[in-house]
C-alpha cells in the first residue's frame, strides 16, 4: 500500500506512459555521463581573496583547460590575459582595448573554453545555469560544434558579428565566464573553519551563498561563531577576544555591522590608567589592520577577556557533567603569581559574577549579534548547508577528530544526557548543535551551552584536547601550564588500520574509502605531508590564511575528485585580486598526488547515481502500472 501511494504521487508528475518513458530515457542518459568535479578545501580562516580566486580558477582547472584547448597556439601572455578575463570579466573588460577584432577573438576563445567545460554535462543542466536573457544565444554558440562545414561556420560567425554589433558582447563574455565558474566546480566541500584570523569570513559566506552546490563540515572556529551568533554569551565574548587579539575586527564591524563602541567606552572607563602591557594585540607595532590605537585595543582586549573567563566559569558550573571544573580559572587567583594583578571587576567572594556595567555591556553586544540581519542570514546558511560530518562518494569528511582511546577504541562520552561513541557520538553532537538553533526551552539552552564545550572540551570532536589554556597563556609565566595535550586521535589516525576502522564505523568500504580532515596545519617546511595512513587520510589544512603560512610554508590545498580520479593540489601564495586583474597573475599550483583510474568514473558510479537508479526503478514500476491497466493514464 505504501508503494502504491508513492506511485500515485509520482503519477501526478508523470501522468502517462510517454511522460514516464521520456524521463527514463533522460535518467539513463545522465547515468552514462562523467561525474562532476568535486573540490575539497579546509581552514579558510577568513582568507576571502585567495578563496574567491580559487573559486574562479577552480584550483587551476581553468588554466589547464586553456592549455588543453590551445596548446602552443597561444603564447603565455595571451593565455594569462584570457584566463584573467574568465576569472574577473567585469574588472578586466574595463581595462581592455576592445576593438572589433578583440571581441571576435575573445568571444570565440571564451566560448571554446566553455564548450570544453560543459561537454560532460547534459544540455538541460547547462541550460538551467544560463541567464534567461542570453540562454538561447549562448546555447547556440556552445552546441555549434561542427564548424568544418561552411554553412555552419557562416552561421556561427553571423552570431558573433550580431553580438558585437548589438553592443551586448560584454554581457555575453561575463555570462559565459560565470558559466565556466559554475561548471568547473560541480560540488564544493568546505571541511571546516571559515572564521577567525583573516578579515573576510563574511565575504566567503556571501560567495558560498551563490555557489550552486556546496556543503560545510563545521570546524571549531565555525562552532565558536555559530554559538555566538545564536546567543551564547561566553562565545560572544570569545569571538570578540579572538578578533581583538589578532586585530581582526573587520569581520565584526564591516562584515556584520557590530558596534564595538560600547566595549571601547567600558574599557576606557575601567582600565583608563592601566597600561595593559600583556594585552597588546598580536604584532601591534606593524599590523596594518590595527584600526584603533594600540592602547585602546589593549584595554578592550583585557576587558572582554575578563568577561569571557567569568562567563565560561558560570557555564562550566552549570554543567558539572562536563567535568571541566579545572576551567573555572578564577577560583584561586590569590594563590597565583599573575602577570597582571589589576583586576578591579573581579569580586574575590564571587569571582564569576559580572559587574552591572559588564552585564549591561554584554546585553548590548548580544542585541547587536541578534539584530545583525547579515549575521543571522549567514547562521541560517551554515545550518542549512552544514553538518558535523559528511559521507559522500566514498569519502568521509569531518574537520578535526573522532575521539579515540589510547588503544584505538572509540571514546565513549556524554553528549547532553546520552553516552555515545564513534558515529553515534558524531550524530548526537550534530543533533545537539541543531537544537541550539532550532530547539526550544531547556533543551535549547543546554544545547546552546554545549556549544562552549564543543569549542574547548576534551571529548569534543572539534577540539579533542585535555584543556584550552587561554587563561594560563595570558597570566602565567610557567610554560608547562600552557600545554594542551592532544587526544589520541591525532597520532593514531596516521595508522592505516585505525583509518579503516573509522571508515567501517561510518558504513564505508575500508579498502576504498578515504578520510578528509582539516584542523591541524600541515608543516610542509618541516617535511610533513598531507597524505597520511598510506593514502587513507588527507589532511588538507595548508594555510589559506596568511597567519598560518609561516607554519605551513605554502598557501593551502585543494583535493579534486573528477571523472578521472583524485588529484591533490598544493597552492602557492596569492598576490592580490588587483594584480590578477591587471597582469593576469595567478595562484601557481603543484600536483602532489594524481590517482587516476584507467576508466572514467560515471554518474552511475556515484551516490547521485544510486539515487537516480532508485528513481528509475520507481518509474519502471509506474510504467508497468500504466501498461497493465492498474493506473489510468491521463
Amino acid at each position: 500500500m505504501q508503494d502504491e501511494r508513492y506511485l500515485r504521487l509520482l503519477s501526478e508528475k508523470f501522468p502517462n506512459s510517454q511522460a514516464v518513458i521520456t524521463e527514463l530515457i533522460n535518467l539513463q542518459a545522465i547515468l552514462s555521463l562523467p561525474k562532476g568535479t568535486e573540490h575539497f578545501v579546509s581552514d579558510l580562516h577568513g582568507a576571502s581573496s585567495a578563496f574567491i580566486h580559487m573559486i574562479k580558477n577552480a584550483s587551476g582547472v581553468v588554466r589547464k583547460k586553456v592549455d588543453e584547448v590551445y596548446g602552443y597556439s597561444l603564447d603565455e601572455e595571451e593565455k594569462r590575459a584570457l584566463c584573467a578575463l574568465i576569472y574577473y570579466p567585469d574588472e578586466r573588460l574595463e581595462i581592455e582595448n576592445k576593438t572589433h577584432d578583440w571581441y571576435v577573438r575573445r568571444l570565440s576563445q571564451v566560448v571554446e573554453i566553455a564548450r570544453a567545460v560543459t561537454i560532460k554535462y547534459s544540455r538541460s543542466k547547462v541550460q538551467k545555469l544560463l541567464p534567461p536573457d542570453y540562454a538561447y544565444i549562448i546555447g547556440e554558440l556552445l552546441h555549434e560544434s561542427n564548424l568544418e562545414q561552411r554553412d555552419r561556420k557562416t552561421y556561427y560567425n553571423a552570431i558573433i558579428e550580431a553580438i558585437i554589433e548589438t553592443g551586448c558582447a560584454d554581457q555575453l563574455l561575463i555570462a559565459i565566464s560565470y558559466l565556466i565558474h559554475g561548471l568547473t566546480i560541480d560540488t564544493l566541500h568546505v571541511v571546516g573553519d571559515i572564521f577567525d584570523r583573516g578579515p573576510g569570513a563574511s565575504k566567503i559566506l556571501d560567495v558560498l551563498s551563490t555557489v550552486r552546490d556546496f556543503d560545510v563540515q563545521w570546524g571549531n572556529h565555525d562552532i565558536e561563531w555559530m554559538g555566538a551568533m545564536a546567543g551564547n554569551l561566553a562565545l560572544i565574548a570569545t569571538v570578540l577576544r579572538v578578533s581583538i587579539r589578532y586585530a581582526n575586527i573587520e569581520t565584526l564591524e564591516e562584515g556584520y555591522g557590530i558596534n564595538l563602541l560600547p566595549l571601547a567606552n567600558f574599557a576606557m572607563e575601567t582600565y583608563g590608567d592601566d597600561p595593559c602591557t600583556i594585552w597588546q594585540t598580536k604584532d601591534f607595532e606593524n599590523n596594518p589592520r590595527l584600526t584603533r590605537s594600540a592602547q585602546l585595543m589593549a584595554k578592550m582586549h583585557k576587558a572582554i577577556s575578563i568577561i569571557q573567563f567569568k562567563l565560561e566559569g558560570q557555564t562550566v558550573r552549570r554543567h558539572p557533567e562536563w567535568k571541566m571544573d579545572h576551567r573555572a580559572v578564577l577560583d584561586h587567583l590569590s594563590q597565583l603569581d599573575l602577570l597582571d594583578k589589576n583586576l578591579p571587576t573581579i569580586d574575590p567572594k564571587n569571582p564569576y559574577a559580572l559587574s552591572q556595567e559588564e552585564e549591561d555591556l554584554m546585553n548590548q553586544l548580544a542585541r547587536s549579534f541578534r539584530k545583525s540581519e547579515k549575521m543571522q542570514r549567514h547562521l541560517r546558511l551554515l545550518y542549512e548547508h552544514g553538518s558535523l560530518y559528511l559521507v559522500r562518494n566514498g569519502f568521509l569528511l569531518y574537520h578535526a577528530a573522532i575521539p579515540l582511546n589510547a588503544d584505538g577504541s572509540f571514546t565513549e562520552a556524554e553528549v547532553c544526557g546520552k553516552r555515545v561513541s564513534g558515529k553515534a557520538l558524531m550524530d548526537r553532537t550534530d543533533e545537539v548543535i541543531r537544537q541550539a538553533y532550532y530547539g526550544t526551552g531547556k533543551a535549547k539552552q543546554d544545547a546552546l551551552d554545549y556549544m562552549l564545550y564543543l569549542w574547548e572540551g576534551e571529548f569534543s570532536p572539534l577540539y579533542n584536547k585535555d584543556k584550552m589554556t587561554t587563561f594560563e597563556r595570558y597570566f602565567l609565566t610557567d610554560k608547562a601550564s600552557h600545554e594542551e595535550k592532544k587526544g589520541a586521535y591525532f597520532t593514531l589516525a596516521d595508522d592505516e588500520k585505525i583509518c579503516e576502522k573509522i571508515l567501517k564505523e561510518f558504513g564505508l568500504d575500508p579498502q576504498t574509502g578515504r578520510i578528509v580532515n582539516g584542523h591541524v596545519p600541515v608543516r610542509t617546511i618541516k617535511g610533513e605531508t598531507p597524505i597520511r595512513a598510506n593514502g587513507k587520510r588527507f589532511v588538507i589544512d595548508g594555510g589559506f590564511s596568511k597567519p598560518y603560512q609561516e607554519k605551513t610554508g605554502i598557501s593551502g590545498y585543494t583535493l579534486i575528485y573528477n571523472s578521472h580520479g583524485i588529484q591533490l593540489v598544493e597552492h602557492e601564495s596569492f598576490e592580490s585580486r588587483e594584480q590578477a586583474v591587471l597582469s593576469g597573475s595567478d595562484i601557481h599550483n603543484r600536483a602532489l598526488l594524481q590517482d587516476f583510474s584507467g576508466q572514467r568514473i560515471r554518474i552511475k558510479d556515484t551516490d547521485k547515481g544510486k539515487e537516480l537508479l532508485e528513481q528509475i526503478n520507481s518509474l519502471e514500476q509506474l510504467l508497468n502500472a500504466y501498461r497493465s491497466g492498474t493506473f489510468r493514464e491521463r
